[in-house]
């Protein structure tokens, strides 16, 4: 069994609950929407990339020697050997992470999968592609993060936690400003105001490297 990957690296997490964890990521080929504020253009073709077999995607994972490792994209679960691959992470004894944003079902990867949707807000101009029916299937150990343009998309993000039980399900809610477009000032201001029970997330990895590098 093989998947399309784009690049496998080793890293400081930059985003999640676990920002500024040593993290493996493996970036999967191919992504389904076309967000406005996208920053892994160069990921979204699905031709792109090589053919790698899961065994040794896991070898490349232990050889990495990190507890935790992050499938990524693109978008990951396009990719239907997915969920094969976090079983065999998980049996490697990994802390498996999946970022997804949020179009196809959540509810097809393993057990004990750490699932950070990314639920999109209006400014990405992929909002109406949500699968809104993953919100019923979240666990306390899932992620939903909202990336965040302006006001709008705040209080869409507010009105979509309270619409749908966000909280009883997860406590882990992010709110990410767009990387130079709007100031996290900004974004932590309304959170402050409106007494967010989000967590302000900054892409830490941006602040240490260069914004537009890759592989890190």
């Amino acid at each position: 069994m093989k998947l399309k990957v784009f690049e496998t690296f080793a890293s400081i997490q930059g985003e999640s609950t676990h920002a500024g964890k040593i993290c493996f990521f493996i970036r999967l080929s191919g992504c389904n929407l076309n967000c406005s504020y996208c920053d892994t253009l160069y990921a979204r073709n699905p031709e792109s990339g090589t053919e790698t077999s899961l065994c040794n995607l896991v070898g490349l994972a232990k050889k990495a020697g990190t507890p935790i490792v992050e499938i990524t994209g693109g978008e990951p679960l396009l990719q239907h050997q997915v969920p094969i691959l976090c079983e065999k992470l998980q049996e490697a004894g990994l802390i498996v992470m999946v970022e997804t944003n949020g179009t196809q079902p959540l509810d097809i990867l393993p057990q004990g999968t750490i699932r950070i949707m990314d639920c999109k807000c209006p400014s990405s101009g992929e909002s109406d592609k949500m699968l809104l029916s993953n919100f019923d299937c979240l666990k306390p150990f899932d992620e939903v993060k909202f990336v965040i343009s302006d006001e709008n998309d705040f209080l869409y993000a507010t009105d979509k936690i309270k619409r749908f039980g966000i909280l009883k399900k997860t406590r882990n809610i992010l709110f990410g400003p767009v990387f130079g477009r709007f100031p996290a000032a900004k974004l932590a201001k309304l959170m402050i105001e409106h007494k967010s029970p989000g967590r302000l997330q900054l892409q830490v990895h941006k602040y240490i490297w260069d914004p537009d590098a890759r592989g890190v």
